[in-house]
């Protein structure tokens, strides 16, 4: 009677390598998972950070006004000066023209106290006369008018004295005192006139005959 055949253990493949893991081996080849960073916090405010930089702002701010108010008061300070000094020398070049006529008028003095020759001098003096006439006139518009002759005119003349007569018409210019002068067109002096008047007798006769 032949004995029972044991069981025999599964064979193995040759070529065949078995592979034994090692789990401390596994767990340590395991991927790590990096844990993501916690969100900070938010920054709290800080409020005297923010009142220092309200007070640079501010000092900022007036400076800025007080170097404006500085320049607005030097130009208005200059304006004042320029307008001051425009109106000091406005009549410079009419001041030159003039001691020009000065100069004419020394010459004739002097050349009378040489000469002792009066109706040179009174030539001279009537010469110099039309020089600054003509020069007032050409360069600065100033002329004078005439009014002797002409009707009296409240606009260019003042009568100082009035003459009743018989053969000039009424409101006539009789004799001229002063003469009247024009800057351009615009009466800058009038002229200091008598006036003609009607005689009363017969402006009562006038008035008897229309009654």
């Amino acid at each position: 009677m032949s004995e029972p055949t044991s069981a025999s253990a599964p064979e193995r493949d040759e070529g065949v390598e078995e592979t034994s893991i090692d789990p401390a081996a596994a767990q340590s080849e395991a991927p790590v998972q990096e844990s993501e960073p916690e969100e900070s916090a938010e920054t709290a405010p800080d409020p005297e950070a923010d009142i220092a930089r309200l007070e640079d702002t501010i000092e900022e701010l007036n400076n800025q006004m007080l170097r404006r108010q500085a320049d607005f008061e030097n130009s208005r300070k200059r304006l004042t000066r320029e307008k001051q000094e425009a109106v000091q020398f406005a009549n410079q070049q009419l001041l030159l023209d003039l001691v020009s006529v000065i100069d004419d008028f020394e010459r004739a003095i002097k050349s009378a106290d040489d000469s002792r020759d009066y109706d040179a001098f009174h030539d001279g003096i009537v010469i110099i006369e039309k020089q600054l006439t003509g020069m007032l006139e050409r360069k600065w518009g100033l002329s004078r008018f005439d009014s002797a002759g002409l009707p009296f005119d409240p606009q260019r003349h003042q009568a100082v004295a009035t003459e009743e007569v018989d053969d000039v018409e009424s409101e006539t210019v009789l004799e001229e005192y002063q003469k009247g002068y024009l800057l351009h067109d615009r009466v800058i002096r009038s002229a200091k006139v008598k006036v003609a008047k009607e005689k009363q007798n017969e402006k009562n006769e006038t008035e008897e005959t229309e009654e």
